[in-house]
């Protein structure tokens, strides 16, 4: 079952004296989190975004309501939630959350290899953590490695060269 809300962000810092808060995003982009017009606390309710901007890899929103860096530093630490209605994904992309916990199958070995544990963002591209008990193992999701993503089956379809599993090498 998929998550109706993900976490997008959390409120890190104040800014300026009129309330604004200074979002780190945990998204694919600033610019991304910056669109939305409503985002959500753990318990689903709204907080309404009445101005955003990307400011040194952080946003900075103003919330409806929050006028004053007391109020603003009452949210310091909270995490920010979408909801995944509010988007609609390109063809071909997905939430990062919908693959953790997928069951990854190997073509070139013929098995399943373990389950992807994170989605790493690496200076050449993701790449893929996946856990087998207490081995893991990082598959750079590119083309060549990364077959395909069947969220729909719930399950990742790779294909290795040898020497590329830790239990390999």
């Amino acid at each position: 079952m998929k998550k109706q809300y993900l976490e997008i962000g959390k409120i890190v810092n104040t800014h300026g004296i009129r309330g604004d808060i200074k979002v780190q995003p945990w998204c694919d982009s600033p610019d991304f989190l910056a669109e939305f017009d409503t985002l959500y606390r753990k318990d689903q309710s709204p907080i309404v975004i009445t101005s955003a901007k990307v400011h040194k890899g952080c946003v900075l929103m103003h919330v409806e309501g929050v006028d004053t860096v007391e109020q603003a530093q009452a949210m310091r630490g909270m995490t920010l939630y979408m909801n995944r209605d509010d988007v609609e994904l390109e063809e071909g992309a997905f939430f990062i959350q919908d693959v953790i916990g997928l069951p990854v199958y190997d073509e070139r070995v013929g098995r399943e290899i373990g389950v992807v544990k994170e989605i790493s963002d690496g200076p050449a591209g993701d790449l893929y953590i996946i856990q087998d008990g207490k081995t893991q193992h990082m598959i750079p999701g590119v083309p060549e490695f990364l077959k395909e993503v069947d969220l729909e089956n719930g399950r990742v379809t790779v294909h290795t060269i040898e020497g590329l599993l830790s239990d390999e090498i």
